[in-house]
């Protein structure tokens, strides 16, 4: 096998149901209807409810959905080998993770953009609600708990990529004032801004940023407090849409080096290993149930359901804007964990070896996964992998083909940790309102240092091959969660003619299955430290209560919903 194939036939098949099953969900489930004043425009109050350009909006939703997801967790899967990972990356793609996102995004549209976990509560019960609130809060402590330490890594080996990202948010500060205030074409503000970011990828190159990783990790604090309290137009929107260029931009040029080099050589890392290749925890794992707890975001996320339904349907201006946003969005992700892959799998040796790290092939799957986290290469391995495309492809210089990779991962892992902050809050100050807390611990900032201390304790000292596995568990659990609330929104509100309920039933039962099973396997198996065991178990007990109400509200006649 070489990468120009895998790239076409990921290209083909992103784009083919792109306009046959996502215009299906469109027409026949959703039915949406671009004369429906969305919640952007009957809301507006210019924190939250604002209306975004198409393709703005489609930045900011696809850079705080995929972080560094999309890239460490298949770079992480190819210890079972190369294969394994993409057809769980492409079916979940298509069948689980663009479905789940969609829905999430439009059932919120119609409820006045609430949120996944406010509508569980309206379909089936106040209880429901509130066990999901919970379960969201702890999974978004674990995102701030995984994403920082990605992150703070990235920045003590890459110092470039840290100057190059702080200045980015200056600029989308820049640009979110031209945008909204002085209200400049949008553009000449886009030409603007991207001339900023051109400058601030220079200035990165030449005054590194250097630091520990725990001193990253209280900036890294310090910063998503203040970036999730403030408007959304200010830097959330212009961040997220500079970024969208980013990986636009890395998205073609390293498509295209992996098609042009396909010819020149074929994969040199296997396609498959064994079936208990050492992963999680560094010790033997199967590949079903425990590959939800390595691949996320790749492939499907329950994280996204809370983006759609917490920032992305409060700021879409038409509903016919829904597909590109929530169902293009995953799409472009399973895209970018496409490129991950290859690359690894064409020169993830060479990249051990230029290390003098002991793994070859017949050893990776017994030492791949260890000894990317025991050298810090996590997103270091992609990024390695895809400076040897762009040198063997188009002469580019390999170190700036690596900060540019690095610089990739992080800019848009920022973005995931201050709109899970954000989120996080939501859910805080949602919780506090239903159990009638003190107005203290429903103010905003106090809602938000809560969560990041916590979040910033747990990546303190943890091992990242423990945080990882619980995040993408707790996160992947979500997924089923909402995706089933979806399918309840789908069967009983939407009623759609013909078998497209089941399209969304059988997926999220199926997920269900296997990440509960992943969860117990990791507790039994793993035994982590007792925070990450005590976050698994509350969310193994609300999974189970969630599950129940959602059976329940299932056996209900359709007639009870006609209002809902």
């Amino acid at each position: 096998m070489n990468s120009a194939v895998v790239i076409l036939i990921a290209a083909a098949i992103y784009v083919g149901m792109y306009f046959t099953y996502g215009r299906g969900l469109q027409n026949k489930v959703v039915r949406a209807d671009p004369n429906r004043p969305t919640p952007a425009h009957r809301l507006y109050d210019g924190v939250d409810y604002v209306p975004a350009h198409p393709m703005v909006l489609y930045g900011h939703h696809f850079a705080s959905i995929a972080g560094a997801g999309p890239i460490v967790g298949p770079a992480v899967a190819m210890a079972w080998g190369w294969l394994p990972g993409l057809i769980w990356v492409w079916f979940g793609n298509i069948f689980i993770g663009a479905v789940h996102d969609y829905l999430a995004l439009m059932s919120s549209v119609r409820y006045d953009g609430k949120s996944i976990q406010w509508i569980a509560g309206k379909l089936m019960s106040r209880r429901t609600s509130m066990a999901f609130e919970l379960y969201v809060w702890f999974a978004l402590v674990l995102v701030i708990a995984a994403f920082a330490a990605v992150i703070a890594g990235i920045f003590v080996g890459v110092p470039e990529a840290a100057t190059a990202s702080l200045l980015f948010l200056g600029v989308a500060v820049v640009l979110g004032y031209l945008l909204y205030k002085v209200q400049v074409e949008f553009k000449l503000g886009t030409i603007i801004g991207l001339i900023l970011l051109i400058i601030a990828v220079w200035l990165g190159f030449k005054f590194p940023a250097t630091a520990t990783k725990h001193t990253w990790m209280i900036v890294l604090g310090i910063y998503i407090i203040i970036a999730s309290s403030l408007p959304v137009w200010i830097l959330l929107q212009p961040r997220d849409y500079l970024n969208a260029y980013i990986l636009w931009f890395g998205l073609i040029l390293g498509g295209l080096a992996f098609i042009v080099i396909g010819g020149k050589g074929g994969f040199t890392a296997p396609a498959f290993t064994t079936w208990s290749a050492n992963v999680v925890g560094g010790k033997p794992s199967p590949f079903w149930p425990t590959i939800p707890l390595v691949i996320a975001c790749g492939a499907l996320s329950g994280f996204h359901s809370i983006v759609g339904s917490g920032t992305s349907s409060k700021q879409l201006d038409n509903e016919l804007h829904g597909l590109m946003v929530g169902y293009g969005g995953m799409f472009t992700e399973g895209f970018l964990s496409t490129i991950v892959i290859a690359s690894i799998a064409v020169y993830g040796l060479q990249v051990f070896q230029s290390m003098n790290i002991p793994v070859n092939v017949s050893n990776w799957g017994a030492q791949y996964a260890i000894q990317v986290v025991k050298h810090g290469i996590k997103v270091g391995i992609f990024a390695k992998s895809y400076a040897y495309g762009l040198q063997d492809a188009f002469g580019i210089p390999f170190k700036t083909g690596a900060v540019f990779a690095s610089l990739w991962v992080s800019a848009f892992a920022l973005t995931t940790l201050d709109t899970a902050t954000r989120l996080g809050r939501f859910a805080w100050q949602e919780i506090m309102e239903m159990v009638n807390g003190p107005e203290i611990l429903k103010n905003k900032w106090i809602a938000s240092i809560i969560l990041v201390v916590f979040g910033i304790y747990m990546a303190w000292g943890g091992s990242w091959l423990i945080i990882w596995p619980a995040f993408s568990g707790m996160n992947q659990m979500l997924a089923s969660i909402a995706l089933m609330t979806a399918s309840l929104w789908v069967a009983k509100v939407q009623n759609p003619a013909g078998a497209w309920k089941w399209a969304v039933v059988i997926p999220a039962l199926f997920l269900w299955i296997t990440v509960t099973a992943a969860l117990a396997w990791f507790l039994v198996v793993i035994k982590p430290g007792f925070w990450v065991s005590l976050i698994t178990i509350i969310g193994l007990l609300l999974n189970l209560l969630l599950v129940f109400d959602w059976y329940a509200a299932w056996k209900k006649p359709t007639e009870e919903y006609a209002t809902a």
